[in-house]
């Protein structure tokens, strides 16, 4: 996915400004597609020079004026195109992963303190998904369309969150019989 398709999805309900979109991307479709405010907002310029999206400025009182964008028909076109097409799978990139291929009774201790940080983080983020969950998505027949996809990418999330964490479970379990096996040679 490119981040232009994260950006139009942001916008097919409303028109925002910049700022408003790379808030609003924070808490929605930016917890599966990351991205720099300052990549949004070169990808709103190149998507407005396409033609995907309109600009508009509006006036503020003792601030500088904003630019507000929405999408415009080309753009809901490419869109729903692109949403037609087949959908790529990205590899993963993790930089603990590769540091456990490097596992050895020296380097164990920290390699579990970077494991129990992530599963605090994931624990984190999965309670921030099942809030959500629970506020906007309790009865997700009820949902209208988009909202029903909104809700199933949301469950992805916390499944997937849910696997993470037990797979950190597993993990701390084997670096603490490394730690343990090293204790026992000194």
């Amino acid at each position: 996915m490119a981040l232009a398709q994260a950006i139009l999805t942001a916008l097919i309900d409303d028109d925002l400004s910049g700022y408003e979109l790379a808030k609003d991307f924070e808490i929605s479709v930016g917890f599966f597609w990351n991205a720099s405010h300052q990549q949004i907002y070169q990808e709103l310029r190149k998507l407005s020079d396409k033609g995907w999206l309109n600009k508009r400025e509006v006036t503020q009182r003792g601030k500088p004026n904003k630019i507000v964008y929405g999408i415009t028909l080309a753009g809901r076109e490419a869109l729903s195109k692109w949403v037609l097409g087949p959908t790529k799978t990205q590899a993963a990139k993790d930089e603990l992963l590769v540091k456990l291929y490097n596992l050895s009774p020296d380097n164990a201790g920290h390699l579990a303190a970077e494991v129990q940080a992530r599963r605090e983080e994931m624990m984190r983020r999965v309670y921030l998904y099942e809030k959500i969950r629970m506020r906007h998505y309790a009865d997700p027949a009820t949902l209208p369309t988009r909202r029903k996809g909104v809700y199933l990418a949301l469950t992805a999330g916390i499944r997937q969150g849910e696997q993470f964490l037990a797979w950190c479970d597993e993990a701390l379990e084997l670096l603490a019989t490394v730690e343990a096996e090293q204790a026992r040679q000194q």
